[in-house]
């Protein structure tokens, strides 16, 4: 377990001294208090040499006020002294009154929160790792399985690993107390290779909250393979091809689709989705979900940030859009009911944020969907997804990837660049995978997308 002892007692105590102090104001209509600590541990070689070794604890503790009239007002410290406490109490009461009023803005008052243990959130064995030897024999050995990989590998500009602990407590005027806790694992690799003058820069990495879903040496070869899929890669004539989304592609675009279905960006009119529940938004084998009830994974908890009981909600059910993410003020703002969807930090007010993403997988194997495609390319990385016009869907993206011909993997590709209307391309997908793996917190398999414009020769 962690090595940075929270004194549970001193923070309850802290946190009634502040709530008190919320009840005593008429013009309130409550409060509430979330205290954060947690600890990382990290390590990063080049070229097998120690080039980062750091540990670190970072947290603090926040009151909100929320007046009656829907005003919120927030003041956050590090320290739970007398003084800082006071300070918070005068701050966040001044930042209510200077606010403005906000509709739907509320406290959560309904049922006490399940039982998270069935969820797996904390890894007590996470506690041989903060041995500084322990991360250095992972490195080192992710180090040499990547130098050795390939005689084309010249520099591992990184072996990394990092772990965290973190613990939070969430107490309110309208009676939650509530502690939690959770743990983190992540390793990755970064190289570069070199063919005649082609050179390329790959990584590849995964982050779990068990360590024991890690595997390093699996991860250090894929870091190689890769990069090594990539190199010496040209562009494609300009022209249609058949795409075919590797896992992670398939993750990251996936992860730019549920923002679009989080109800507060709806409302502030930055979605695509805004007004299309009912409507046809995709293939009709599409089924996307959040749930933030799988174990083990990142976006899992048993409560959401405003102590709501998290749950699953399908955003994308046979290519028609279904419902949309609420935290407890835009779920008012609606008439309906949170999803258990808000998303807070120690320092920021409640929004909406999804949990865990689940595309639904197919039945095919990704080396079958591959054999069907005559002319096409194997994407293994888009670039500026950040890019993508949330409001209108368009979006124009750099790509990489293998040049598929007549269901064989050719020659590496790259410069080239995507361009189409993000509910255009999730319509034009025809097939998707059985290989659902997960990429932070978003699950995806491989997917296939008929008739996509690629600009390139």
């Amino acid at each position: 377990m962690s090595s940075v002892l929270i004194d549970r007692d001193e923070i309850e105590r802290a946190a009634s001294r502040l709530l008190s102090f919320a009840e005593s104001k008429p013009d309130l209509l409550g409060a509430d208090v979330l205290f954060s600590r947690g600890e990382t541990f990290s390590l990063s070689l080049l070229d097998g040499s120690p080039e980062e070794n750091t540990c670190g604890v970072m947290g603090g503790i926040a009151l909100r006020c929320v007046a009656r009239d829907g005003r919120q007002g927030l003041s956050f410290s590090n320290m739970t002294d007398g003084v800082s406490l006071r300070d918070l109490m005068e701050w966040s009461y001044a930042n209510c009154a200077a606010s403005e009023p906000d509709e739907g803005v509320s406290l959560y008052e309904g049922p006490v929160a399940p039982d998270e243990t069935p969820l797996e959130l904390f890894d007590e064995s996470l506690s041989d790792a903060a041995n500084g030897k322990f991360r250095m024999q992972i490195c080192e050995a992710m180090n040499e399985i990547a130098r050795s990989r390939d005689p084309r590998v010249i520099s591992v500009r990184s072996s990394a690993w990092r772990h965290g602990f973190g613990e939070s407590f969430h107490a309110s005027t309208t009676g939650i107390s509530l502690w939690r806790r959770g743990t983190n694992a992540s390793c990755g690799v970064s190289v570069v290779m070199r063919d005649g003058d082609a050179f390329e820069i790959g990584a590849h990495g995964r982050v779990e909250r068990f360590m024991g879903d890690l595997d390093a040496p699996a991860i250090a070869r894929a870091a190689v393979d890769r990069t090594l899929r990539t190199l010496g890669g040209c562009p494609v004539p300009t022209g249609k091809y058949t795409l075919v989304l590797d896992p992670e592609v398939s993750a990251s675009l996936m992860d730019e689709v549920g923002d679009m279905f989080c109800a507060s960006e709806v409302h502030k009119g930055r979605s695509l989705m805004a007004g299309r529940l009912g409507s046809e938004v995709a293939a009709k084998s599409v089924a996307l979900a959040d749930d933030a009830r799988m174990p083990r994974k990142l976006g899992t908890a048993a409560v959401d940030a405003e102590g709501v009981p998290t749950g699953r909600t399908l955003l994308i059910d046979g290519g028609v859009a279904n419902a949309y993410m609420y935290n407890l003020q835009h779920a008012a703002k609606d008439g309906v009911k949170s999803t258990g969807n808000a998303s807070r930090g120690f320092a920021s007010l409640p929004d909406v944020g999804t949990s865990n993403l689940i595309l639904s997988p197919g039945t095919e194997t990704p080396e079958s969907l591959i054999k069907n495609v005559r002319r096409g390319v194997f994407v293994t990385e888009l670039m500026g997804l950040h890019t993508i016009n949330s409001v209108t869907g368009d979006f124009s993206l750099g790509a990489k990837g293998v040049y598929i011909e007549n269901g064989e993997l050719r020659d590496a590709v790259a410069g080239i660049t995507i361009a189409d209307n993000l509910m255009d391309f999730l319509k034009k997908i025809v097939s998707i995978g059985n290989d659902l793996v997960f990429f932070g917190s978003t699950g995806t398999p491989t997917v296939v997308v008929e008739g996509v414009a690629v600009a390139g020769e």
